[in-house]
């Protein structure tokens, strides 16, 4: 039995192959390509159509492989959102998180709007400029055509699928990330849609994961060779299939999402909504069955990536990179959620900006910089445990890490020492793999989340850390 998991990252993306035989589960990548971001017009743009043709490729590879598929899921980053017209085309190019015009956008809304802790207490989101409640707002400040011509306004994922299969849908866990949902209705809130001068039917029917969305149109049959095949609401935010895909066989953990971003938090079975959970910024995430992902938002590895964009004289090799972490002995640290950080022209002149106000000694080399780097998300790591120990009941005894970075050996003996308790590092590619897991179950051949995670515990091998 075969799934194909799209995997849509900020900086590329991939589809996954998934095999199941009733035991175990096999991934295999199926293609790969990159997400660039468009600069264009004093904005920054994704390439929708460029995504939609990557899928259309895949396709075309499953026909051409006789792969017979048994359904698609499409996971995405969160916030971002693509117009579409009545007629049903793509009105302009989406809006990157990235793009500076949301500077300052949260304190416009809250002051000609509705105020922050109001905000909060409909949706326990995080605050953060690029939430799609302060991008449409943005948008509807500047006069955007696109936004005032939209006839459905539609999540990454969601978008993608509705080029797939002419379905309009708001798949839950995506659209939680855009404090536009209200965290106690499970649906878009009203009063915030207002605020936007928007309706809900814009934004499509609401989708939970592991409902059947529609099938492939027409159209994408014939230009991929491929039959009418299901398309599966999966966690369309990517942090919502990993989180899926966390092989833990009780509650006594936490997680993290580590790549560009870093996500660490808990799952609840509630949303966590107070005056603690709000002073601290703390969000909360749809997840799977019902669940809350309470977590906090980190300027993750994205420090660390701009910063390679810099370097030329240093190994190419990222392990070898990475080891360079070894030859320093820098011990300054700085907070990897420093504004200055979220987008600066060069990253290094910012941490070197960053470091000098708290007069801690200066990186020199790359050496210093990947130290420095590595062990100020480990500190951040740590201060955000002690707050989720605080804010929920759970009992965090480990630490289990998903995504690229668990790969990362010396961030995660960093993040072992500083947190003081064990680290489990993967599966690595966490995300597709809860995906499919979703699409599995979907399929009826999985019961629960706790069989999910049974499964990827007896597929996927896992490295353990122990503090030092």
């Amino acid at each position: 039995m075969y799934y194909l998991s799209v995997d849509l990252g900020a900086t590329s993306g991939r589809t996954v192959l998934a095999s199941f035989d009733g035991n175990r589960i096999n991934m295999r990548e199926f293609t790969r390509f990159d997400n660039p971001q468009i600069p264009v017009g004093g904005h920054i743009f994704w390439d929708l159509p460029h995504l939609y043709n990557e899928i259309i490729k895949a396709l075309r590879k499953v026909s051409a492989e006789g792969i017979e598929l048994r359904s698609i899921g499409i996971d995405t980053w969160g916030c971002d959102v693509a117009y579409f017209g009545s007629d049903g085309q793509l009105l302009g190019l989406p809006y990157c998180y990235r793009d500076a015009h949301t500077d300052g956008a949260m304190e416009r809304y809250f002051a000609e709007a509705m105020p922050a802790n109001e905000v909060y207490e409909r949706t326990g989101i995080q605050f953060m400029p690029f939430n799609t409640l302060f991008h449409i707002h943005t948008l509807r400040r500047e006069n955007c055509e696109a936004l005032a011509h939209a006839a459905k306004i539609l999540f990454i994922p969601d978008a993608l699928i509705y080029m797939l299969t002419g379905e309009a849908v708001c798949e839950q866990t995506v659209a939680s990330t855009s404090q536009m949902l209200n965290a106690h209705t499970g649906d878009i809130d009203a009063d915030l849609l207002a605020t936007l001068g928007l309706k809900r039917s814009q934004l499509g029917r609401l989708v939970k994961p592991g409902e059947t969305i529609g099938t492939l149109t027409r159209q994408v049959q014939e230009a991929t060779g491929v039959d009418a095949i299901p398309v599966i609401a999966v966690g369309s935010h990517d942090t919502a299939s990993a989180v899926a895909a966390v092989p833990a066989l009780d509650a006594n953990y936490a997680y993290l999402s580590c790549g560009t971003w870093s996500l660490l938090g808990i799952e609840s079975l509630h949303p966590i909504i107070n005056d603690e959970s709000f002073r601290h910024n703390f969000t909360n995430e749809g997840g799977l069955d019902g669940t809350t992902r309470f977590l906090k938002n980190i300027c993750g590895l994205w420090l660390y990536e701009q910063c390679r964009r810099e370097w030329t004289d240093v190994p190419q090799n990222v392990n070898d990179l990475n080891a360079l972490c070894l030859t320093s002995s820098c011990q300054s640290l700085l907070n990897p959620d420093d504004p200055r950080l979220a987008h600066p022209v060069s990253m290094t002149a910012a941490i070197q900006e960053v470091l000098a106000e708290t007069g801690q000694p200066l990186p020199e080399t790359p050496a210093d910089y990947v130290r420095v780097i590595f062990r100020s998300l480990a500190a951040r790591y740590k201060e955000i445990i002690a707050l989720l120990r605080q804010l929920s009941d759970v009992d965090i005894q480990r630490l289990h890490v998903i995504g690229g970075g668990s790969r990362n050996e010396f961030l995660m003996q960093f993040t072992a020492d500083a947190l003081q308790m064990p680290v489990i590092a993967g599966p690595t590619e966490g995300t597709a793999l809860g995906n499919a897991l979703v699409q599995i179950r979907a399929d009826g051949y999985v019961n629960s989340l706790a069989d999910m995670r049974s499964i990827i515990a007896r597929s996927i091998d896992l490295v353990r850390y122990e503090p030092r």
